[in-house]
């Protein structure tokens, strides 16, 4: 079979920017070689509808072996009692709780997308705010961060069945206790998604939702550092707080709703190559080598936060207890499409952002979002972030400037040569 050049090629291209680069996108990692090497693997030839031991084709005997092996490995890495390993996307998790947790037109609570939130907690773009009754909780103006007597009001005041914590764009930790006790007091579902911080939750350098939340939902890249991908779990297994029964007139589990809404409620087949890839992540996940990339990852947080406030760049709430942050470029006088199409030219990838109150639309933003997964995957430390935000901060007051850009690129190039990607 003649080779396809055409994709190859662009796969070499692709492989080129990434090693010439710096990845500032929150949402964005590298995983291991083994981690590409299941994925790219014979696993994708086979169907596998339904769950292990319990398939609607034949021949499953092996990704039965492999899809229970992710779910063993990831239950251990977080204290979960079950996982369904099998979502699509962190969306697609999103989703089917939602189908476990509610029916068209009942109420959820989420966080605000203009304000750090995600598209699947209630936008009226996504299916979450079109089958769904969405209500939203913001930060506050002067803080930046999320007033849990808000929360509460809000919640008393709607009365939603479901209630969401997590984000996309938001720095701080999450007070999963007192969200669980609204939740309790107006007879909600509460659903953390940790998406984003996962990585650090499971290295237990920030709050733990397992205790407090009925449903936890995660993707399995960003600070996992998988393959892309989705996954549900939770703490404590028994009846489903939602009341749906079997035929017999039982109460279900928890465990049975979700892992139906996943399928046949929301999916097909499952990905069962990316789920050996999940299992390598997973498996990574466990050592005492991750921990320690964690605890840098959250180091370079912070050190890249001093770095860009000492050049007087305003951080949403004021720092960050994680990975990333968010910041607000209208005392730059700039936008952030302007800031976003600037650093990409000089290979410094990251992405434009609402910023909470904003005043432009979502295609050109005030803010933009950095993280540092991508980068402590790499190999950098608490010294290389201040140069990062030196480089960041030439563009952003050159912006148009085509000279400093190119300038800043070939700096970047020759810098991250010290820091080698996928040699072999």
């Amino acid at each position: 079979m003649q080779r396809d050049t055409a994709i190859f090629d662009l796969i070499g291209k692709e492989l080129h920017r990434q090693r010439e680069g710096i990845e500032l996108i929150a949402s964005e990692n590298f995983t291991s070689a083994q981690v590409i090497e299941a994925m790219g693997s014979c696993l994708t030839n086979k169907y596998a509808e339904g769950l292990p031991g319990k398939r609607y084709y034949g021949g499953c005997e092996i990704v039965d072996q492999v899809e229970t092996l992710a779910i063993e490995r990831i239950k251990k890495l977080f204290g979960a009692v079950w996982a369904n390993v099998q979502p699509h996307s962190g969306a697609q998790a999103n989703a089917a709780v939602m189908l476990a947790c509610l029916k068209p037109g009942d109420k959820l609570l989420g966080f605000n997308l203009s304000h750090g939130g995600h598209l699947s907690h209630g936008s009226p773009v996504n299916l979450s705010g079109k089958i769904y009754q969405p209500f939203h909780y913001n930060v506050e103006q002067e803080t930046g961060r999320v007033d849990m007597n808000k929360v509460r009001e809000i919640a008393i005041k709607e009365r939603p069945k479901l209630i969401i914590c997590g984000a996309s764009a938001y720095s701080r930790d999450w007070d999963y206790a007192t969200f669980r006790a609204i939740a309790d007091e107006v007879g909600a579902v509460l659903l953390a998604d940790i998406a984003h911080p996962a990585g650090l939750i499971a290295a237990k350098l920030l709050n733990d939702p397992i205790p407090h939340c009925h449903i936890i939902t995660t993707t399995t890249h960003k600070t996992l550092r998988g393959p892309r991908g989705g996954l549900i779990m939770i703490g404590k297994d028994g009846e489903n707080p939602f009341g749906e029964k079997t035929l017999k007139g039982e109460l279900k589990s928890l465990s049975a709703v979700l892992d139906a809404a996943v399928f046949p409620g929301t999916q097909g087949g499952p990905l069962e190559h990316v789920i050996a890839a999940k299992a390598v992540a997973f498996g990574e996940a466990l050592t005492d080598e991750f921990v320690a990339y964690q605890v840098q990852v959250k180091k370079n947080a912070h050190a890249l936060a001093e770095a860009m406030t000492a050049k007087d760049y305003k951080i949403i709430s004021g720092g960050t207890d994680n990975h990333m942050m968010l910041i607000d470029l209208r005392n730059k006088n700039i936008s952030g499409k302007q800031a976003e199409n600037a650093l990409v030219k000089a290979d410094i990838t990251a992405n434009k952002n609402m910023v909470p109150y904003d005043d432009k639309s979502p295609f050109v933003t005030s803010g933009i979002r950095l993280g540092t997964p991508a980068i402590t995957t790499r190999g950098m430390k608490e010294k290389d972030m201040a140069q990062i935000a030196a480089w960041i901060d030439r563009l952003v007051v050159d912006i148009e400037n085509e000279g400093t850009i190119a300038k800043v690129k070939g700096e970047v190039n020759e810098y991250m040569k010290q820091f080698p990607l996928y040699e072999k």
